[in-house]
């Protein structure tokens, strides 16, 4: 799995094909990508995933070649270190996180706690 690192959310390259892939599909998405962690999942915290329009104040802006990636400040703190990846198996396509400020995970990898 190869990554694009040295920033507070790294993506793997599978990810970063993706989101482009998504842009270039719907013109109407932008060009920003927003990652964050909301209350909720089997085990406390979720991750969301959504093509956003607003930057706030105290967002983190990560750039990459034709897009940026989106961390509100509460969500920051989770998931500094983390790997964005996209996935593609059996049970379908998604966006997943290797988040190692988790300690525990769901059985299907979409919830956390810390």
């Amino acid at each position: 799995m190869n990554q694009i690192s040295d920033k507070s959310l790294n993506l793997t390259e599978t990810a970063v094909s993706r989101i482009k892939t998504a842009m270039k599909a719907n013109d109407g998405l932008g060009s920003k990508f927003r990652v964050y962690v909301t209350g909720g999942g089997c085990s406390g915290f979720q991750y969301g995933f959504k093509f956003d329009s607003d930057v706030a104040f105290d967002d983190d802006v990560i750039e990459f070649e034709n897009f940026s990636v989106l961390l509100d400040s509460m969500s920051y703190p989770y998931l500094f270190g983390s790997t964005l990846d996209f996935i593609e198996d059996l049970s379908g396509s998604k966006f997943v996180i290797n988040n190692p400020n988790a300690k525990t995970t769901c059985g299907c990898g979409e919830s956390f706690t810390i």
